[in-house]
């Protein structure tokens, strides 16, 4: 199932016993393009710190009454290791905060043992084989977190100039992978909005808060429109990938899990 990031924001944290507060933004990692973290916010508990909540945590998502189910109690998450709110995230605090809940990292850190990228099932509850499921290849990669809050806004670069920015994420309920980027692109064709995967993405440039496309504007203009009333739907989806001459990631995934039996 997928969902855009902004509607997420907002939803309840909701702790075996009692609620902790709403989903802030999240945490993704530039490699893999998947979320390592929702950040809470928790009002006037534990003021002045980042409370990360790993995909680990997450047991189910309500979207009727939005909320989220986490697997932690509040004494848990207060004795967590703590971060300031104004601090990067550091390989040195993720190591902490994985020791302290006895879970599984999910790079391939050799000196760990331990290697991967998470794959949560956060529909109807966790899934540990999912949750370990390897990234074979990618061993030892460094990761670099980036928030959702802070990319969006970015602009996106095509070969023959720019054609909009970020405004949204879409991600996968069952992997957290950010399947696309919404793009506005209001300042070329007035209320047209595209989804571009990050599979597309030639580079990021961090420094110029740009995202770099191996695509030329007419191509993406062409591209199958978005909509807020839109059901990212298989067809569309399709349809979407066919614009592009692409293979979709269900078929990558398909293969991936036929290959791993």
């Amino acid at each position: 199932m997928l969902s855009k990031v902004k509607t997420l924001k907002g939803y309840k944290l909701q702790c075996p016993d009692g609620e902790i507060g709403k989903v802030k933004e999240f945490y993704f990692d530039d490699h893999f393009w998947t979320i390592r973290y929702l950040i809470a916010d928790t009002g006037n508990w534990l003021v002045g710190r980042q409370v990360l909540i790993s995909p680990y945590a997450l047991d189910g998502v309500n979207n009727e009454d939005q909320y989220i189910v986490i697997n932690l109690t509040k004494k848990q998450i207060e004795n967590s290791p703590s971060l300031a709110s104004d601090k990067p995230i550091s390989r040195q605090f993720e190591e902490d905060y994985y020791t302290y809940y006895e879970w599984p990292v999910y790079w391939g850190d050799p000196n760990i043992g331990i290697t991967g990228g998470l794959s949560p099932f956060i529909v109807s509850g966790q899934n540990q084989e999912k949750l370990m499921e390897s990234t074979q290849g990618d061993k030892g990669w460094d990761s670099h977190l980036r928030s959702t809050h802070e990319v969006s806004g970015y602009n996106i670069q095509a070969i023959d100039g720019e054609i909009g920015h970020v405004e949204d994420f879409i991600i996968d309920y069952e992997t957290l992978e950010i399947r696309y980027l919404v793009i506005a692109t209001m300042n070329w064709w007035p209320g047209k909005k595209i989804l571009i995967s990050p599979k597309w993405i030639e580079r990021v440039s961090w420094k110029e808060s740009k995202v770099f496309v191996n695509l030329i504007r007419e191509t993406i203009k062409q591209a199958p429109e978005y909509t807020e009333e839109s059901l990212i739907t298989r067809d569309y989806e399709s349809k979407l990938y066919q614009h592009y001459n692409q293979q979709g990631y269900w078929i990558d995934e398909e293969n991936f899990k036929k290959q791993s039996h």
